[in-house]
């Protein structure tokens, strides 16, 4: 793939629109169709087609491995640690009222503290899978 100028020129003006369109699905979750699973799924797919498109030694520099397998229990601990904010506050587990001063802000903290949490979990794993099986050959 390396002489494919068409190619390599277009993923690299593509991959920032992913990007957009990722934040947009993470940040609308809460309001509509969307949010952490969807998110990491497509900035995983951007990874990916870095990869299909660079190679897998270049997608590694950009996204080393010890990066994305130290960013699955990340992601676990930011949905768990909301969890246990809000037991330490004293309301029941993930119950996000008490995390603001009202609790429909609190909700909307709560909220996006577990979607990011699941985007980043989502996308390192699909990246530590793909990386997995890409390099097996090797």
């Amino acid at each position: 793939m390396k002489t494919d100028l068409v190619l390599r020129v277009g993923t690299k003006l593509i991959l920032p629109f992913m990007l957009l369109f990722a934040l947009y699905v993470q940040f609308h979750g809460e309001l509509g169709p969307g949010g952490g699973f969807q998110a990491g799924v497509i900035t995983a797919g951007m990874v990916i087609l870095y990869a299909l498109v660079f190679g897998l030694t270049a997608a590694k520099r950009v996204v080393p491995q010890a990066l994305v397998e130290r960013m699955i229990p990340v992601g676990v601990l930011i949905y768990a640690g909301t969890g246990i904010v809000t037991l330490l506050k004293g309301a029941s587990y993930l119950d996000y009222s008490r995390l603001a001063h009202d609790p429909p802000h609190g909700h909307e903290y709560g909220i996006f503290a577990v979607e990011l949490g699941v985007l980043v979990t989502v996308s390192a794993t699909m990246v530590a899978i793909f990386y997995a099986f890409v390099g097996r050959g090797r």
